[in-house]
C-alpha cells in the first residue's frame, strides 16, 4: 500500500474511533441529569448535595481538559485519549455500584477527569489525521455523535422507569471500556505528532530552526495568538453556559410552563437530535463556499431563537419546533468552537492550546446551571429566565463571529515543520 493510501486509511480509522468515543461521551455528559430522578427518589438527596453531584463531573472536566492537554503533546494523542476512555468508563460503572451520595458524588468527578481528557484528543486526532480541505468539517462532524449519545441516553431514560437510573451509568461505562481495548491495538497515532519526533531530530542536527516547546503553555498567547485565544476563551465560556444552562433548567422549566414530564423529555430529546444534525450540517458548510455563510446564519440566529422559545405560545408544537431549532443553533455553534480550536494552534501546543479552551468552557459549563439556579430562585419565570440570558448570547455570539473572520479557514499545519 503506497504512503498516501496508508494515511487515508488510517484518517478514516482515527475518524470512526473519535466518532464512537464522542458518543459515549454524549451518554457520559448527560447521564447524571437524565438519572437525577431516581437519584432523588432512592437517596433523598438535599439541594445541597444534589448541587455538588451535578457539579463533581464538571470539576473533574476542567482538570482533565488541562492535564490531558498537556500530557498530549508530550506522550502523545493516542496514550491520552485511551486512558481517559478507560477512566472514565470505569468509574461510570463504579457510580451504577453506589449505595450513598458520596460515593455517587466521587464517582462522577473521576468520571469527569476522563471526559475531560477525552475531548481534547477527540479534537485533536481528528484535526491532526484529516485531509487539509476538510479538517474543520470532520472536527464538526465527528462533535455532532456527541448529541447523538445525550439522544440515546434520554430515550433509554424514557422508555425505563426512574427506578432503574443505574442502567443510563451502566451503558455509559460499558460501552467505553468495550472500546477501550480496540483502540489499544488499531487507533493510530497523529500524524503531525509523529513528524513532530522527525522535526526534533533535524532540529537537534541543525537543519531547521528550533521549534515551540511542546506543551508550552505560555506559547498560546505569542507570536500573535493572544487575541484568537482570549475570542476562543470567551467564546467557549459563554457558549457553554448556555448550553449546560439549558441541559440542566430546560426540561424543569418547560414543566414549570405547563408540559407534562414525557412531554418535556421529549422536547430534551429533540433539542439533542436539532444539535446533532445542525453540527452536522455546519461541518458539511465549513468545507465550501458556504462557510461565511453558514457562520453568520448561527450566531446571528442563536439569540433570536432563544427570543422565541422564551415568548413562544404554550402548545406543545410551537414548544418543540423552537427547542429543536434552538438545539440545533447552540450545538451547532459548540462544533464551530470545536472546529476552530484545533487550527488556532501548530502541533507543538494544539494539546495544550485545546485543553485550555475546554477547561475555559467547562468554567462556563459549572456556571451556567448555578446562573439557572439563581435565576429561579429569585422568582423568574421560564420566559423572564431565558431573556436574562441574550445579552450573554449576544457577546458570545459577537466573541465567535469575531474570531471566524480573525482565523484562516485552512489547515493550521501549513506552516509547520514536516
Amino acid at each position: 500500500m503506497n504512503v498516501p493510501a496508508m494515511n487515508a486509511t488510517a484518517a478514516r480509522t482515527t475518524i470512526l474511533f473519535c466518532l464512537l468515543v464522542a458518543f459515549c461521551e454524549g451518554i457520559d455528559l448527560q447521564a447524571a441529569g437524565i438519572s437525577a430522578p431516581g437519584i432523588a427518589g432512592e437517596f433523598k438527596p438535599t439541594a445541597d448535595q444534589f448541587g455538588t453531584f451535578f457539579s463533581a463531573s464538571t470539576f473533574g472536566l476542567f482538570f482533565g481538559a488541562l492535564i490531558g492537554g498537556r500530557l498530549a503533546d508530550s506522550i502523545g494523542r493516542k496514550s491520552v485519549l485511551i486512558v481517559s476512555v478507560g477512566l472514565f468508563g470505569m468509574f461510570s460503572l463504579l457510580t451504577s455500584l453506589a449505595r450513598d451520595v458520596q460515593m455517587l458524588t466521587w464517582a462522577r468527578m473521576f468520571t469527569g477527569l476522563g471526559l475531560g481528557g477525552a475531548l481534547p484528543m477527540v479534537i485533536a486526532l481528528v484535526s491532526e489525521n484529516a485531509r487539509a480541505d476538510r479538517q474543520s468539517a470532520s472536527v464538526a462532524m465527528v462533535y455532532a455523535a456527541t448529541p447523538f449519545g445525550g439522544a440515546f441516553a434520554s430515550l433509554v431514560s424514557s422508555l425505563s422507569s426512574s427506578d432503574h437510573w443505574r442502567l443510563i451509568f451502566i451503558i455509559g461505562g460499558a460501552l467505553p471500556l468495550l472500546l477501550t481495548p480496540l483502540m489499544v491495538f488499531k487507533l493510530p497515532e497523529s500524524l503531525a505528532f509523529r513528524r513532530l519526533g522527525t522535526a526534533a531530530i533535524a532540529r537537534d542536527e541543525g537543519t531547521m530552526a528550533p521549534m515551540l516547546h511542546r506543551g508550552s503553555f505560555a506559547a498560546i498567547f505569542a507570536d500573535g495568538r493572544a487575541l484568537h485565544t482570549i475570542l476562543l476563551w470567551a467564546s467557549f465560556f459563554l457558549g457553554l453556559l448556555l448550553l449546560y444552562l439549558l441541559l440542566n433548567w430546560l426540561p424543569t422549566l418547560l414543566v414549570t410552563d405547563g408540559m407534562t414530564r414525557v412531554e418535556a423529555t421529549g422536547a430534551q430529546i429533540g433539542f439533542n437530535i436539532g444539535g446533532a444534525a445542525a453540527a452536522v450540517l455546519i461541518g458539511h458548510l465549513m468545507r465550501g463556499r458556504l462557510r461565511n455563510a453558514g457562520i453568520i446564519v448561527t450566531f446571528v440566529a442563536l439569540p433570536i431563537l432563544l427570543v422565541t422559545l422564551a415568548k413562544a405560545p404554550a402548545q406543545l408544537g410551537v414548544v418543540v419546533l423552537s427547542v429543536f431549532l434552538l438545539g440545533g443553533a447552540v450545538v451547532a455553534a459548540q462544533a464551530f468552537l470545536y472546529a476552530m480550536a484545533p487550527v488556532t494552534y501548530p502541533t507543538p501546543i494544539r494539546g495544550v492550546g485545546v485543553g485550555a479552551a475546554v477547561a475555559v468552557g467547562r468554567i462556563g459549563s459549572i456556571v451556567g446551571p448555578k446562573l439557572g439556579g439563581i435565576l429561579k430562585a429569585a422568582g423568574h419565570g421560564p420566559s423572564q429566565l431565558l431573556m436574562d440570558l441574550l445579552p450573554l448570547v449576544i457577546v458570545g455570539s459577537a466573541c465567535a463571529l469575531a474570531l471566524a473572520w480573525s482565523t484562516r479557514p485552512h489547515d493550521s499545519r501549513s506552516k509547520e515543520p514536516r
